[in-house]
């Protein structure tokens, strides 16, 4: 069973823009995010992202846990290790 779930993308139907209202601005996100995660694409994002974008991404997304994400949380959700904690 995998343990990763990209279902929002496939099964939203709603409007995709930013800066509407904050529902519609939380689903924009996980649209792009699920979007932009998808294997074949990223496949292709990562090759032709300078080292320094990759880097910026990566420090732009760990601050962001960082800063909404208890421990636990991250253990729990990101990292999906139910023995955490």
């Amino acid at each position: 069973m995998a343990r990763h779930s990209h279902s929002f993308v496939d099964e939203y139907d709603g409007f995709v823009g930013f800066g509407f209202n904050r529902e519609v601005d939380e689903h924009t996100l996980t649209y792009y995010l699920q979007k932009f995660s998808d294997d074949e694409f990223i496949a292709l994002m990562r090759t032709r992202m300078s080292r320094e974008d990759m880097e910026a991404l990566f420090d732009h997304l760990n601050e962001i846990m960082k800063r909404y994400l208890k421990d636990e949380e991250y253990h729990r959700y990101f990292l999906k290790d139910k023995e955490h904690g």
